[in-house]
């Protein structure tokens, strides 16, 4: 007779979105999830900007790893967009014994010691710094448009336009000391991003050097625009975790 598994002793998934979204982007994607899942909330996020303006990187690994140690789940893969690659390697550096598995999907993957900064391009590495230093971390609606949302519907556009919240400086300047986690990694390559390039996506691929890669032919939130695909990705890389 097999046991039956307890709920707390199943396989989870803990999402992270990307810098100056919300945990909603998530919600179509998790909604028949077989498995249970932690939608990771960014410090302050109700408050004023003022209030994140001095957090460190430091400060956002704590805030999202308080909530993993509030949660009954105790193994877990870690699912990770965009700027939240970075945060989340960071995390998983913190709770080696949980995390089985790491799902990178269009994700900002530093090496070992570098920051998000240190990812780009050196020209564009130093624009990136002085707008940061000038205008903060919110970037115009015309950016916004052209770099998250060129394969969304106009509803789901302008969701994000709105609904979009400055992150601290330093979470784009903080250096990261935290290696590659030994656990199963996949990298989900978005080839129509216009927010992170293919080309840049290749460079995180080889820092994050993942035991494979799958491609979608999405922009920059394959959760809104392709949820399914993204979920038939999660559900077969879940499979290949619990074997």
């Amino acid at each position: 007779m097999n046991k039956q598994v307890n709920a707390q002793e199943k396989i989870g998934f803990v999402f992270i979105n990307g810098a100056g979204l919300e945990k909603t982007i998530w919600h179509q994607l998790v909604s028949d999830l077989r498995h249970p899942y932690l939608l990771i909330d960014f410090p302050h996020r109700k408050g004023s900007d003022a209030l994140r303006k001095e957090l460190s990187l430091a400060d956002y690994v704590n805030h999202m790893k308080s909530q993993i140690e509030g949660w009954a789940i105790q193994r877990f893969v870690i699912v990770a967009h965009s700027l939240g690659g970075a945060l989340a390697f960071k995390l998983a550096s913190e709770l080696q014994g949980r995390v089985v598995g790491f799902v990178a999907i269009g994700a900002i993957i530093p090496k070992n010691g570098g920051s998000f900064l240190s990812t780009l391009p050196f020209p564009k590495r130093l624009l990136m710094s002085m707008i940061l230093q000038k205008t903060g971390t919110k970037p115009p609606k015309s950016a916004i448009l052209a770099g998250l949302c060129n394969d969304l519907s106009p509803e789901q556009s302008s969701r994000i336009v709105e609904g979009f919240v400055p992150e601290s400086i330093r979470v784009y300047t903080d250096r990261i000391e935290a290696a590659a986690p030994a656990v199963l990694k996949l990298y989900v390559k978005l080839t129509k991003d216009k927010e992170l390039s293919p080309s840049l996506q290749n460079k995180m691929i080889l820092h994050f050097k993942p035991h494979s890669v799958q491609s979608l032919a999405t922009g920059h939130l394959p959760m809104l625009s392709d949820p399914l695909g993204v979920k038939l990705l999660l559900q077969n890389f879940i499979e290949q975790v619990e074997l």
